[in-house]
């Protein structure tokens, strides 16, 4: 692991040198205060002794930042939207004469402002392309720098805050100080296609590639377009990617780029470089437990790689602009993308509103046109959703600002696809599409999921399904079964119900053979400002991860039909307690891509089973057995791999609820809601509470199933990690119809 992040560092590392021959990340020295200000003059107010009214509450953070990290899932309040302040010293020394120094933003949310003392030096709107502010006006020396930073509610800008998710705000992608030469060139196009390469066409440039084993393949100008003999092809399966050095005068860029071909077959499937490929995919948002939108580069490259190796192939990037290395990251991984603008609900307003679309469009394109990962530009989503504005949802509004859109898009780039998700009447805009087709969450059964497929591919020309899955609740599990023909539309929260919802569409897959793919929804779960009634309030938890990439059951489930490294996973690691009649037989599910698996059920083998993809559940993996009061311990044995799993089978029938009984355990706190006879009520879903008082503290406002002060019950269960506990300290915990339990810790 620590070799291949080493390799994806440095490949990444090269392909961010691509703006600049000096750069500096601006990660420390920063301060910052979540208020307004009245302006910079107050931002940089000296201290006056003795003066406590001119001295604001300033904390000392570190750039990326997102000033929403905790509180888009704090259950007691609604997430900050309003104005927040930074504030550093820049030392500057430009090594160019002449030359120009810039403060390169990679992404910020959602309005900004930078001043460099007093003077007012530049603004973006859209929190999600890279932009840059000219300071060389200041010369070189010690720069104070302020930027203001605003995600109020605006209905005149995109995304709308009827969207799904957070609208972060903050510095929350880095911030860089970049020196260049008098001349340069903000960016250069490098466009392919078969086996020629177009290196800008608007500049004389100097041009030198590199072919994936590091072999100069071609040095000289770019008059003309260039030729390369029987290119490496860049592929899922072996992502080759050559180089090419630009130089223009005394500025040089660097950026990969790769030789393949794709197509979308009229109401059939996807081929790359000729093949069909069957694209199996996900979703992301730039979200993680404890730093919201500001995640670290080694987070995103853990997060990729978990992607990968689930066995992803694809992805949606959803709903905006994502940051330079995640491109980077499907690039050197092999995963496509379709990559989208955030104009996400909300229906259409005025020019402001519709030339930042446009703006934001163009930006993606022209800063992304080189990644040989994307295949798809995203000009939309749910755009049929009714509207911010007083006026009903205007369905022809929306179509001229999508077909606008249409003609950006293959105007700047006529060699990718265009797509959209869920709008209907735009359906026959853009190049490709995906309806909504929710089998077995928010429509119908999901054993109809290949009715609807079929109908979908019957419909639309290229037709591309992303989005489908169910909520989860971590370590919520179910004994009853499923009645797949009666279907639960809705499900019953449980990881039980996900994993049987995975498997049968993933099942079904493997079976159209015009099917282009598809993209669950989704990897990991994450912030939304919708969805304060969920068991994890504010947290939509449609994903195979936690929101701080711990898998659930479901991760596993694709993995053993996507993956080609070996694994082996039996079903229950979060499950302590199963329950159920003496003798009562009960399915013991094992997911693996191995060939045979044989179970052993406290030591004694239960037999062996062969994959059959088509033999559901768990492609034939599946035994019915009979579990011991008590104890149980469960083997899964494969020619390579071993999994073990144990727990404890109850076949006394719980009461009524009672109270909540508290233990500690490796500093996680758990409460159990028990009957009056001490039996836990592996039903119950009753929320609960935790709270602390004394010198520890509680991880709280993650996301996750551990990290959450209010949360509902799985299996009677909720647990919460106790943290820096340096002295006694008084752990509380309360449901709504029990008395409140506390839990002293010394």
């Amino acid at each position: 692991m620590a070799k291949r992040l080493f390799l994806l560092t440095f490949a990444c590392a090269l392909a961010l040198s691509a703006s600049a021959q000096v750069r500096t990340r601006l990660t420390d020295g920063w301060q910052f205060i979540r208020t307004d200000m009245a302006g910079p003059w107050e931002v940089f107010r000296p201290v006056r002794p003795g003066k406590p009214e001119s001295v604001p509450l300033w904390t000392e953070v570190s750039v990326p930042h997102c000033y929403n990290a905790e509180d888009g899932v704090d259950p007691s309040v609604n997430y900050y939207q309003g104005a927040a302040w930074y504030r550093t010293t820049v030392s500057v020394n430009n090594p160019y004469p002449d030359g120009h120094t810039l403060l390169e933003f990679e992404g910020a949310g959602q309005k900004t402002d930078v001043f460099v003392g007093t003077d007012h030096a530049g603004a973006h709107v859209g929190g999600y392309d890279r932009w840059t502010v000219d300071i060389t006006h200041w010369g070189n020396g010690q720069l104070p720098v302020a930027i203001r930073c605003d995600n109020s509610r605006d209905v005149e800008m995109i995304p709308s805050d009827m969207s799904d998710f957070c609208l972060y705000g903050g510095l929350y992608r880095p911030v860089s100080l970049v020196y260049m030469p008098k001349d340069f060139l903000a960016d250069v196009r490098i466009d392919v296609s078969g086996d020629t390469v177009v290196v800008d066409n608007r500049y004389h440039l100097q041009v030198e590639l590199l072919a994936p084993d590091g072999k100069r393949v071609f040095i000289g100008d770019n008059s003309r377009p260039i030729v390369v003999r029987r290119p490496v092809r860049w592929d899922v399966t072996a992502p080759r990617l050559y180089t090419a050095r630009v130089t223009y005068g005394r500025q040089t860029i660097v950026k990969q780029f790769g030789f393949r071909s794709f197509e979308f077959k009229d109401h059939g499937p996807f081929f790359l470089n000729g093949r069909r490929l069957l694209l199996q995919g996900t979703h992301r948002h730039e979200d993680h437990a404890g730093v919201g939108a500001a995640m670290t580069d080694e987070q995103i490259r853990r997060e990729m790689l978990q992607i990968k190796e689930m066995g992803a192939n694809f992805i949606r990037l959803g709903h905006y602009q994502q940051s330079e290395l995640v491109l980077n990251l499907c690039d050197s991984l092999g995963i496509l993308v379709w990559e989208e603008i955030p104009w996400c609900r909300g229906g259409v307003g005025g020019a402001d509103y519709q030339a930042q679309a446009h703006r934001m469009l163009t930006n993606m394109i022209e800063q992304h046109r080189h990644h040989p990962s994307v295949i798809l530009w995203g000009l939309g989503n749910e755009n049929d959703w009714p509207g911010d504005f007083a006026t009903v949802l205007d369905s022809a509004a929306v179509r001229s600002l999508m077909a606008s859109l249409q003609a950006t898009a293959h105007q700047l780039d006529p060699r990718r696809k265009t797509v959209i998700r869920r709008c209907d009447f735009c359906a026959d805009i853009t190049d490709v599409y995906s309806p909504s087709i929710w089998a077995g969450w928010y429509s119908r059964r999901f054993t109809d999921y290949r009715e609807m497929e079929e109908k979908a591919m019957a419909t639309y020309p290229h037709f591309l399904h992303a989005e489908w899955g169910a909520d989860s609740h971590a370590g919520r599990h179910s004994e009853t079964g499923f009645d797949i023909e009666a279907g639960d539309r809705n499900g019953d929260w449980s990881e039980s119900y996900a994993v049987r919802l995975f498997d049968w569409h993933l099942k079904e897959q493997q079976q159209m053979p015009n099917l282009t793919g598809s993209a669950f929804w989704t990897f990991k779960d994450f912030c939304t400002p919708l969805r304060p009634d969920n068991p994890i309030p504010y947290v939509n938890q449609k994903g195979v991860c936690q929101r701080d990439g711990t898998p659930k059951e479901s991760y596993y489930v694709v993995q053993s039909y996507w993956a080609s490294k070996p694994m082996l996973h039996i079903y229950g690691h979060s499950w302590p307690v199963r329950w159920g009649n003496v003798g009562e037989e009960k399915e013991i599910l094992v997911y693996s891509n191995e060939d045979v698996v044989e179970l052993f059920v406290n030591g004694v083998s239960a037999g062996k089973r062969k994959r059959d993809s088509q033999d559901y559940p768990a492609q034939g993996f599946h035994w019915n057995v009979v579990l011991q009061e008590g104890h149980n311990s469960i083997v899964a044995r494969s020619k390579t791999l071993t999994d073990q799993i144990d727990f404890e089978y109850q076949t006394r029938q719980w009461g009524e609820p009672s109270c909540i009984r508290l233990t500690l355990k490796d500093n996680l706190v758990e409460a159990q809601i028990v009957d009056a006879e001490g039996c836990c009520c592996l039903d119950s879903r009753d929320w609960i509470e935790f709270s602390i008082i004394g010198a520890g503290r509680l991880l709280q406002n993650q996301g996750t199933a551990t990290g959450s002060t209010r949360i509902q019950a799985a299996n009677g269960r909720a647990a919460i990690s106790l943290l820096d506990v340096e002295g006694p300290c008084v752990v509380a915990a309360k449901s709504p119809l029990l008395p409140l339990t506390m839990l002293s810790i010394k």
